[in-house]
Order: structure tokens, then sequence, then C-alpha cells
């Protein structure tokens, strides 16, 4: 079966084509990160915008690159939920333009559920049941996956996500954004040690987590910094921030997997391609004798072949809309129809 998918809930608009969920025919992204640099972050219009000016060209390059007609599209899948509202309506409205040219089902897809499902792209041997850390920009939750659209959230972030927070982290830091990247690259150069960060503790929610107290922090002690005349040591306060991070995802994502009685675990999202925690959880999956997941740095980010392999389950399922979808910029995940 092959699903021709499309993802723009944020930033970049991705076209991919996937055959039968597993094997990528072609994956396409145009980034609009450096036009985002400029502001600091990402600007909603101007990313809406652009995915306008960007999806059908990618939609047939996608085609092209897979080496298949118009006619060998089975079905066409798109993200509608969670994300920038006007960004995720550009891609529902095309893709349901497609399908109906095209003759095919339209398959509405989660695009927390996309990213857990970018590893069994990469990892064939993976399947349900399992517990994963979803860590990106706009979320950072806790899934229990008992199956390819059975999902239930069992802990979470009660404020900011923490890709929100590595961003604003950079931001303070004199980094580029999106700062993920120049975090950890900057974070290698300390051992850290020096910054005492917060760790938040949710009283009777022991999964859930916080993250704006940490961005307080941080963005606290530049500034202050800055106005004593202070050198602040930034490669020490990015290690110090990334571990605060990690302390707070590795052990609840532990403890998840404990209660929830799985011994896999998957990691999903753009956090998941920091090294300071995907080290610590590989660390905390050995001792606890769980078998860990951790997709490539290319499948960590926003893309459609995700988007693709998700689709598929979703279809199986039987989880096809009409020409009615919406886009939702917030969704629960355990929802397994657009119309649920």
């Amino acid at each position: 079966m092959n699903i021709l998918a499309f993802e723009s809930s944020c930033d970049e608009t991705a076209v991919a084509v996937v055959r039968d969920g597993r094997e990528v025919l072609s994956d396409v992204i145009l980034s609009q990160a450096d036009m985002h640099a400029i502001y600091g972050g990402v600007v909603p219009e101007i990313a809406s915008r652009r995915h306008v000016e960007a999806i059908a060209g990618l939609a047939d390059e996608a085609l092209q690159k897979a080496k298949i007609t118009r006619g060998e599209v089975d079905a066409v899948a798109v993200t509608y939920a969670p994300g920038l509202i006007g960004a995720v309506l550009v891609g529902v409205n095309f893709a349901k333009s497609a399908a109906y040219a095209l003759g095919v089902p339209l398959i509405p897809v989660h695009h927390i559920r996309g990213h857990i499902a970018a590893n069994y792209i990469a990892f064939p041997e993976l399947e349900p049941p399992f517990l994963a850390l979803c860590a990106s920009g706009g979320n950072t939750l806790l899934v229990d996956v008992r199956g390819y659209t059975d999902m239930e959230i069992v802990g979470g972030t009660r404020d900011d996500a923490a890709g929100e927070c590595f961003d604003k982290a950079a931001r303070v830091l004199g980094l580029p954004y999106p700062g993920g990247r120049p975090i950890d690259e900057l974070a290698q150069g300390s051992a850290g040690g020096v910054y005492d960060l917060p760790r938040a503790r949710i009283d009777g929610a022991p999964l859930d987590m916080s993250f704006s107290g940490l961005k307080t922090a941080v963005v606290n002690l530049a500034h202050n910094a800055e106005q004593k005349g202070e050198t602040l040591d930034r490669a020490a306060l990015a290690r110090d921030f990334v571990r605060a991070v990690s302390d707070e995802l590795v052990p609840r994502t532990m403890e998840a997997a404990r209660i929830c009685g799985r011994k896999t675990i998957a990691a999903a999202g753009g956090v998941a391609a920091n090294s300071i925690l995907r080290a610590d959880l590989v660390r905390a999956c050995e001792k606890a004798g769980c078998r860990l997941y951790l997709p490539p740095l290319s499948l960590c980010g926003d893309n459609g072949a995700m988007i693709g392999a998700q689709g598929y389950y979703e279809y199986r399922s039987g989880a096809a809309a009409d020409l009615s979808l919406n886009a939702f910029a917030t969704r629960d995940i355990a929802k397994t129809a657009a119309k649920d």
C-alpha cells in the first residue's frame, strides 16, 4: 500500500511516500528554520504562507523520487493535529484536495503518533506494546503504546515543552534558532557542575513534569551575569541545563515503564536527538534490563515519512476521514480518529 503523506504542523513542509508502513520510498522536507531564525522562533503567519508556497511542488517531488505515478497512490495521510493551526490547515486542505482528486482514502494522523511511528521505519522488528518518551518543541509526553492505534498518556509536562525550553535557553546563550543542536554542541565543551538548576516535582503526579522554572532560572542567570558584568560560563550552563532536562525526562520514563509493565522503551521527537539525553537513556535502560529504541537523528525532527508510517496503521484500524476533516491546534493522542 502506497501512502502519500503530508506534514505541516510547524516550520517544516514535508511530503513522503511510504509503503506498508515501514518502507520509505521518498521523503522530502523544506525547512523554514533559517527564515524564522531572524525572529528567534517560529512566526505562525510566515510559516503558514511558506507551507502554501511549497507544498504542491514537494508533492510532485516526492512522487518523482518514489518513482510512482499518481495512479499508484492508494491513500493520502496528513497531520491534522496538534500544531500551529494555520500551518496544520495548509496540510489538511491540500491533502483533502489530493485525496479527492485521486479518489483514494484520506487518513488523519496525530502528529505525536507520527513521531512514535518513526521508530517503525528505523526498526522493522519493533511492535507494540512499549513505552514511548515523546519530547519535542511543542510536546513532552510519556505514552503507553498498547497497540499501533491504542495509546494512553501516562505523564507529561504541565507547562513548557522540553524543546521549547531548549530554544529559550539557546537564545539567552546567544545561540541560533532552533536551539537543540547548538546547545548540544556547546555542552560538549564542559563537564558542567557549575550552575545549580532546578528540577521540578509535582505532588501526587510522579510522572508529570514542569520546565517553566528551569527556563526562568537559565534566563535569570544569563541576565544577572550581564547586568553585573560577570563572565558567564556558557558551556557549563549549557551542560548543566541539558543535565537538568535529562534528570526530569529519564527517571520518569523508567518509572512509567515500570508502572505500565513495559520492558521496551522508544524515544521520539526532536529532543530525542540530544546526545546527552540519548546516553542517559542507554545507561538507564541497561541498568533496568529494558530494550531501548532510539531513532536516527534524521527521523527525530518533523518529517513526512513518520506520518505515512502511522497512517498505514490508522488506515488498517478504519480511521479514514471525509472532506469535512478539520485541523486542531491541540488534540488528545488517545483519539483514534479525527471525529472522536
